[in-house]
């Protein structure tokens, strides 16, 4: 998933990594906003144990790796799968005006949220403008 712009290659990459590990048409379900001077991804996990959450930052690029094991008691026999068993990786590129090196994780009632702070070179700032002796600021 971008969240600049659409990456064909990386979607595809994605699409055939899934379907490799056994998560043909499971995804990972998540939300994506801005809110003031940060990104908020949640992710649902339900199910997903704490330590079987995995999140790196590598190349302006966001991993989430999570694994889950379904437990069916002796005598159960499966009709029906549609949540994912096993391993599964989605990938988000981060945009170059968010901060990767500062990302946060927290996990609670199945939903892990991750907090990516705006780089600071894109946080809004004041600009002065000189006007010959007189200053004036422009901004917020």
């Amino acid at each position: 998933m971008l969240l600049e712009r659409f990456d064909p290659f990386l979607a595809e990459f994605d699409r055939l990594t899934n379907r490799a590990f056994g998560a043909d048409g499971g995804t990972l379900p998540m939300d994506v906003v801005r809110r003031g001077e940060e990104l908020v991804v949640r992710v649902d996990l339900p199910g997903v144990p704490a330590d079987k959450i995995g999140v790196t930052v590598e190349n302006q690029t966001l991993t989430l790796s999570v694994e889950r094991h379904s437990a069916y008691g002796e005598g159960e026999q499966v009709l029906l799968q549609e949540r994912f068993d096993g391993s599964m990786t989605r990938r988000l590129r981060i945009p170059d005006w968010v901060d990767a090196e500062n990302v946060t994780a927290d996990y609670a009632d199945g939903v892990l949220t991750l907090t990516l702070k705006l780089a600071e070179k894109a946080r809004p700032r004041r600009i002065e403008i000189r006007s010959g002796t007189t200053q004036h600021q422009i901004g917020s």
